[in-house]
């Protein structure tokens, strides 16, 4: 079977100084690449340079990027970078957790379907046991997943099991209702991304788009964001809005709520598996 072209991608951070743009551009040169998209930015605030850049090489079968990786490590070093080089052109491996709303795993998985994200989902697992026939029409395992507070535990081992057997890069909580340990969440730093109403903390509990409408907000929306153990407030990656007013139900906020929650999470998926979205601390850097 013969290779495809890879399509590599090298993102980097590191103390800013001078000279880093031109030993990245001078190693790619000289190792017979060439930069086909580059982006940069220099936080002020913590001194950290990132950067993003596009590049290929007339045999750029992803088997050669071994060699490429090699011997950027020198360069890397010099820096002190935090860096990867990864091949575009493969699929980011995920494994998406729900509950009982369907709206976002549905979604995803159907952009999965059309190309539209990056995706390999190598499995879905819920605490829920209805998602099963909808994974199976799209060719996914679905794994039951049941959880009490005195089976915590004991379920976030089957889901880590989950993320080593299967060679899981990114966890996707769609609308996943559970919270994740610490432990967990430290465990998969910048892997595993997550959605919510945009409300929080002002909405909290059950409901909130109902509680949003009895307090007569103007705007509703969703937030995607990297999950830490500081509960929804990891770094954000994307957010979205819409505008609502007084002649609208709570029904309708709900359903304007459930597509901006698809459309965010989406994007968030999107520009993970595109290598745009960096940690910056309790921030994000999105290379457009």
């Amino acid at each position: 079977m013969t290779e495809t072209n890879a399509r590599p991608i090298l993102t980097l951070s590191c103390p800013d100084q001078f000279g880093i743009v031109a030993a990245v551009a001078g190693y790619l040169a000289a190792a017979g690449c060439n930069i086909e998209h580059s982006a940069q930015h220099h936080d002020k605030e913590t001194g950290l340079f990132f950067m993003r850049v596009e590049f290929a090489r007339p045999d750029s079968a992803p088997s050669q990027l071994d060699t490429v990786r090699a011997g950027f490590a020198a360069v890397a070093a010099r820096f002190e970078m935090d860096w990867a080089i990864r091949d575009a052109a493969q699929p980011v491996r995920a494994l998406i957790l729900a509950s009982r709303a369907d709206h976002c795993l549905i979604d995803l998985l159907h952009r999965t379907k059309r190309g539209e994200v990056n995706l390999e989902i190598c499995a879905v697992g819920a605490n829920h046991p209805q998602f099963e026939t909808l994974a199976g029409q799209y060719g996914v395992p679905f794994y039951y997943l049941p959880v009490s507070n005195e089976t915590r535990d004991e379920q976030e081992r089957a889901i880590r099991a989950l993320i080593e057997d299967k060679d899981i890069e990114l966890v996707i909580l769609a609308r996943y209702m559970q919270v994740l340990s610490d432990d967990f969440c430290s465990a998969y730093p910048g892997r595993v991304i997550n959605i919510h109403h945009s409300f929080l903390p002002s909405f909290k509990g059950a409901k909130p788009y109902h509680q949003a409408f009895a307090r007569g907000v103007k705007l509703i929306g969703a937030t995607a964001h990297f999950v830490t153990p500081d509960l929804d407030e990891g770094p954000i990656i994307e957010q979205e809005v819409e505008r609502v007013d007084h002649a609208m139900t709570p029904e309708d906020f709900v359903r304007i709520g459930r597509d901006v929650e698809r459309r965010t999470l989406a994007q968030a998926v999107r520009w993970y598996c595109e290598r745009r979205a960096m940690l910056n601390g309790q921030k994000t850097v999105i290379f457009r």
